[in-house]
C-alpha cells in the first residue's frame, strides 16, 4: 500500500475521559489496527489523537474514541482528516499536553 492511500485523522475526545484509562484503550485499539501515531491528555481535561493508517481501519478507530473505555462518559469526538504523513513507525502515548 501507498502512503497515498493512508490517511490521517486528529480528534479531540470532550467528556469524562481522563483518570479512566483512556490512553490506553486508545493504544491498544490502533495496535491492533497497525495504525500508528499518538494520544495524549490535555491539560483542558480531554484527550487528543492523531493517527494514520488506511481509512477503513481509522473509522473503526473513530468509533471506538465515541465509546471510549466502559468508565469513560464520552461527550463529543471532533474529527479533522489530512492525507497521512507517513512519520510515524508505531502508536504511542504521549506526555501531556501543556
Amino acid at each position: 500500500m501507498s502512503e497515498a492511500t493512508k490517511y490521517r485523522l486528529h480528534s479531540v475526545v470532550e467528556g469524562y475521559v481522563q483518570g479512566v484509562g483512556f490512553r490506553y484503550f486508545v493504544l491498544d485499539i490502533a495496535n491492533s489496527l497497525w495504525i500508528t501515531g499518538w494520544v495524549r491528555n490535555r491539560a483542558d481535561g480531554n484527550v487528543e489523537v492523531l493517527a494514520e493508517g488506511e481509512r477503513p481501519l481509522l473509522d473503526k478507530l473513530l468509533q471506538a474514541l465515541y465509546r471510549g473505555p466502559r468508565s469513560a462518559r464520552v461527550f463529543n469526538v471532533t474529527e479533522e482528516w489530512h492525507t497521512a504523513s507517513g512519520e510515524f513507525s508505531s502508536f504511542s502515548i504521549r506526555s501531556t499536553q501543556g
